[in-house]
């Protein structure tokens, strides 16, 4: 069985919240929705022609791009 300190050490620390990070996070989401606006449309629009699950999905699939991102930036210490 693994210790937790083993298991902290395999984790890369990330940024603590900033206004920097937080536009990354943004951007991101905003890159994500816009590769949701692609996909095919399942069910009534709603806010400017995307559908809920577009919507849902576009932020959620922007969330993982933006986790990406910020832990890459924070490595290569850009952030």
């Amino acid at each position: 069985m693994l210790h937790s300190s083993l298991l902290l050490a395999a984790v890369p620390m990330s940024q603590a919240w900033s206004p920097t990070i937080a536009i990354v996070m943004v951007v991101c989401n905003v890159m994500g929705v816009l590769a949701a606006m692609s996909s095919k449309k399942a069910g009534p629009a709603l806010v400017g022609g995307l559908t809920i699950g577009q919507i849902i999905g576009g932020t959620c699939f922007g969330h993982v791009l933006g986790a990406g991102a910020i832990l890459g930036l924070t490595g290569i210490g850009v952030i």
